[in-house]
């Protein structure tokens, strides 16, 4: 039998709120993480260590709140919070699976969390833990993209794979225009020229200045994550 190799040696794997809805409208469906959990589970023979980021959008978007009236940056706060919970739920999803786990958060809550701390994360993935990075930069104005950005290039990530809810990235809204283009690979500023919705453009340029390539593929189709790991061509490539 063929023993099987992760291309990569540490990704940072982004996910978004909304993909832990599932069917629902809003909140986290069981459902979607026992089938994250089972999904991960699949590549702990693949050797690859594993951090991950996840969106609070399924429960809280500060700045949608913040267009409503909201001051932005207690908005961005309480978005922070969401990721926190989502990351908790994940963690406990995992962890249920047999796969030790660590959240790490950027805003100090002890008795929920570690405080995130670079040399402790790269040591809890080196001993074939799952890190989970949670609120955020910290920050207010940053998303969890740019904190999926920032977190990938601190602790050397190889890649950040990007499961979202499409199958890539497009010229435009694949669900709103059925002849919009795909892309199989496009460079870090042509994301920037056109806009697309990859990832914000604050996180899109910090990949660009460390050389981080992005890859961009459906969530939802089952053994995904382990062929983005195998190095085999699925979604969008997003590099210099």
């Amino acid at each position: 039998m063929k023993s099987q190799k992760s291309k990569f040696k540490r990704v940072l794997l982004k996910l978004s709120g909304e993909a832990l809805m599932g069917d629902k409208n809003y909140g986290i469906d069981q459902k979607v993480l026992q089938f994250i959990a089972d999904e991960l589970k699949k590549i702990s023979r693949l050797k690859v260590e594993i951090a991950l980021v996840i969106g609070g959008g399924n429960i809280f978007r500060g700045l949608e709140a913040s267009a409503e009236g909201m001051e932005r940056t207690s908005a961005d706060y309480m978005g922070m919070l969401a990721t926190v919970l989502n990351a908790l739920a994940v963690q406990n999803a995992l962890e249920t699976n047999g796969m030790p786990t660590r959240v790490q958060s950027a805003i100090e809550m002890q008795e929920l969390a570690e405080p995130y701390i670079r040399r402790r994360a790269v040591r809890h993935l080196e001993k074939g833990r799952f890190v989970i990075f949670a609120a955020g930069t910290g920050n207010p104005y940053f998303t969890t993209d740019t904190a999926a950005a920032l977190r990938a290039v601190e602790i050397g990530a190889d890649i950040i794979i990007k499961a979202t809810n499409v199958d890539g990235v497009y010229s435009s809204d694949p669900v709103k225009n059925p002849r919009a283009k795909k892309y199989s690979e496009i460079s870090y500023i042509d994301v920037l020229k056109k806009g697309l919705k990859v990832m914000d453009s604050t996180a899109i340029s910090l990949c660009m200045d460390n050389n981080l390539p992005i890859t961009v593929f459906s969530l939802m189709k089952k053994g995904n994550i382990k062929k983005v790991l195998e190095g085999k061509k699925i979604g969008t490539l997003v590099r210099g």
